[in-house]
């Protein structure tokens, strides 16, 4: 092979743009800014549809946000040791201070 020839030169700049056209489109694919051939960068132009999504993106992390709280707060009632309602219900209906409640029976006269 010759190397001071022209073919030589030619076959240097031929992989210089071909890495230079792959590494574009890595960056692009990735949504990374692209590089121009004097090293200044082009931020990309978000499409409408885009805009959608990251809006609809932003909308449903709100929702999870609020279902985790609130998620959080029925943990702490369900796992709380003072929660045992039916427990206290059934201990006033024993001590009898509280009401007696004659749901399901009839009135016998």
């Amino acid at each position: 092979m010759d190397w001071g020839g022209p073919s030589f030169v030619v076959a240097i700049i031929a992989l210089s743009m071909g890495g230079w056209l792959i590494n574009n489109w890595i960056r692009a694919k990735h949504g990374y800014a692209l590089e121009d051939e004097w090293g200044g960068k082009t931020e990309r132009t978000d499409s409408a549809e885009t805009k959608r999504l990251r809006q609809e993106n932003r909308q449903l992390h709100e929702k999870l946000d609020a279902m985790q709280d609130r998620m959080i707060v029925l943990e702490k009632i369900v796992t709380d040791r003072g929660y045992s309602l039916s427990e206290e219900i059934e201990a006033l209906r024993d001590t009898g201070n509280g009401v007696p409640l004659d749901i399901g029976k009839k009135e016998q006269v």
